[in-house]
């Protein structure tokens, strides 16, 4: 199970929402690149880059600044945030990113996910962002009719095995993931998962490295991480830990 830094940048700077909501935003550097680089020197091999802006306005805000990080990086990241048409895709994977992360594109035409699967094999994955159990799209302000468990169904029939997952009631909160969602997810979905959310101690990383073998194959960890709740060391130490 790998542990997974995130970075969220807004107007420039690197920050975190709690439940994904703008007016609960918190600043903590003004320099995305040092962040970046900052988790690989501390042992990350990979990293979750977010073009928030881009999320809530619907097209790559900062597509520049975060091309400008791929290229100073040794480790591969994914990037997500308003990646939207295949074009967006093309410019990100041109740009170096490791593979690109789809949201709302996904949710609102399972064709065009479908295309992509086949047109980027293993270079593209869904991230099923969920409230109350419902799919929650466009900078997570929008909840839909679909109910996340249908949505992985219809994702795993596209031919995708992996999602990343996040309760976006738990993100940025420190009260632990969703680990009962997780479970479901991975046994009636039958898709691995990258879980998001809710990170707030060692102990949480130790509770989903004990569903790796169910099919948890990372996690994504921000506020914790900046708040310094633990180390990234120390997170991927237990990670790593049998």
């Amino acid at each position: 199970m790998i542990i997974i830094p995130a970075i969220d940048i807004s107007n420039g700077r690197c920050v975190r929402l709690e439940q994904g909501k703008a007016e609960r935003l918190i600043k903590y550097s003004d320099y995305p690149l040092e962040v970046a680089k900052k988790w690989e020197k501390e042992g990350a091999v990979f990293l979750h880059i977010v073009d928030l802006d881009g999320a809530f306005k619907g097209f790559p805000a900062h597509f520049d600044m975060i091309a400008g990080i791929l290229k100073r990086l040794n480790i591969p990241a994914e990037i997500g945030g308003g990646i939207r048409n295949m074009d967006a895709i093309e410019n990100y994977l041109a740009a170096g990113a490791g593979r690109v992360v789809l949201g709302t594109s996904a949710c609102d035409n399972m064709d065009f996910i479908r295309d992509v699967k086949k047109k980027f094999p293993g270079r593209v994955i869904v991230s099923v962002d969920a409230k109350d159990g419902f799919v929650v799209k466009k900078g997570w302000v929008e909840k839909s009719s679909v109910t996340a468990l249908d949505f992985i169904k219809l994702i795993k029939k596209a031919g995708f095995d992996e999602i990343i997952y996040t309760d976006i009631s738990k993100d940025g909160m420190l009260t632990g993931p969703n680990i009962e969602a997780c479970r479901r997810i991975m046994i009636e979905g039958g898709i691995k998962i990258i879980a998001s959310g809710g990170i707030g101690t060692l102990e949480d990383i130790k509770k989903l490295r004990e569903l790796s073998r169910t099919g948890i194959n990372g996690v994504i960890i921000g506020k914790a991480l900046y708040d310094g709740r633990f180390s990234l060391k120390e997170a991927l130490e237990v990670a790593d830990a049998c």
